[in-house]
């Protein structure tokens, strides 16, 4: 298998500002692969570099076997981060129209825009102009926009920012639609649970440098858990002789349960056997740190957990606010 997108030592600067430092990066043909990292950590610089829309200090960039995406444009879709149709087009000729610019020909582009329209549960605007649509729909039509022409590589850039829950399950499907399809795909968010919920590879970025690199099963392999859930068979148990538990760091209440803290280097299998039988169980399992944990572990250092700082981060990593969410 070769590579789609091999990164070599490339460097952006903006005035003082580093964007993007020193990043070694290899994708394979058909990864799937999640750029995750706060707003503002050189996700989208990174991505604009591989479209050949900006050009690295220093480094070099190849993208399908060649120096310049440009010279791939026809096999890249790419939904970039500021959202824009044509808006005074009609929808079916808009995407008609970026079809033919994509090298498709023929009466089958007509079929093809009608299929995805209805995928889309949009079949009834083909004929609508794109500004009467609201922001969810056009942002819909500019990710059929992305895929028509059926790329080898798809490159999205906070594809999921703005839409509500159900529209967004709708485009996760559709993502992982591609990628069966034989796409390489690179996506980022700021929003960890997403990339858990798609991605098969992370790369985490921070402050313009590449964090971590790793597969999905990898990282949550390395990255050993140390916290229990637990819940008693009865609400009124007495749980305080769970912190006598060998290993037992803390028991802390959290939602109806409890979290179990472990100290470093004990054996969460052990600690299990010996927790069901001190308090009578309804539930014990393993927490597995979530990309968002290991995120803020990995960037924390030995900055206060509860500083405004991290605080601050820790809710950019979450969700979109619900009043920025189009319909």
């Amino acid at each position: 298998m070769s590579d789609a997108i091999v990164v070599k030592g490339v460097t952006k600067t903006f005035a003082e500002k580093v964007a993007v430092r020193d990043l070694d990066l290899v994708v394979p043909e058909h990864g799937l692969y999640g750029f995750i990292g706060p707003n503002g950590a050189g996700k989208t610089t990174t991505i604009r570099l591989l479209m050949s829309i900006m050009f690295p200090d220093r480094g070099e960039i190849s993208v399908l076997g060649h120096k310049s995406a440009l010279e791939a444009k026809d096999r890249i879709g790419y939904l970039p981060e500021e959202r824009g149709v044509h808006k005074k087009m009609k929808v079916g000729t808009f995407l008609t129209y970026i079809a033919h610019l994509k090298g498709q020909q023929g009466p089958q582009v007509g079929g093809k825009v009608s299929h995805w329209l209805e995928r889309v549960g949009l079949a009834e605007v083909e004929n609508k102009r794109c500004e009467e649509l609201s922001k969810g729909m056009q942002q819909k039509i500019q990710f059929i926009a992305t895929v028509i022409h059926e790329p080898d590589l798809l490159i999205l850039d906070e594809p999921f920012s703005g839409l509500d829950p159900v529209n967004m399950r709708l485009l996760r499907d559709l993502v992982l639609e591609q990628y069966q399809r034989g796409a390489t795909i690179i996506f980022s968010t700021h929003v960890m649970i997403q990339a858990e919920q798609i991605c098969d590879h992370i790369v985490m970025i921070n402050d313009g440098d590449k964090v971590l690199d790793e597969s999905l099963t990898g990282i949550q392999t390395r990255f050993d858990p140390r916290t229990i859930l637990f819940e008693p068979i009865s609400h009124e148990a007495d749980v305080s002789s769970l912190s006598r538990v060998p290993g037992v760091e803390s028991v802390t209440r959290a939602a109806g349960a409890y979290e179990i803290r472990l100290v470093d280097g004990s054996d969460p299998a052990a600690a299990m056997r010996e927790i069901v039988t001190v308090v009578p169980t309804a539930r014990v399992e393993l927490h597995r740190p979530t990309l968002e944990d290991i995120f803020i572990q990995i960037v924390q250092g030995s900055a206060d957990a509860n500083s405004d700082e991290m605080v601050e981060l820790r809710a950019s990593l979450r969700s979109d606010s619900p009043e920025e969410m189009a319909s």
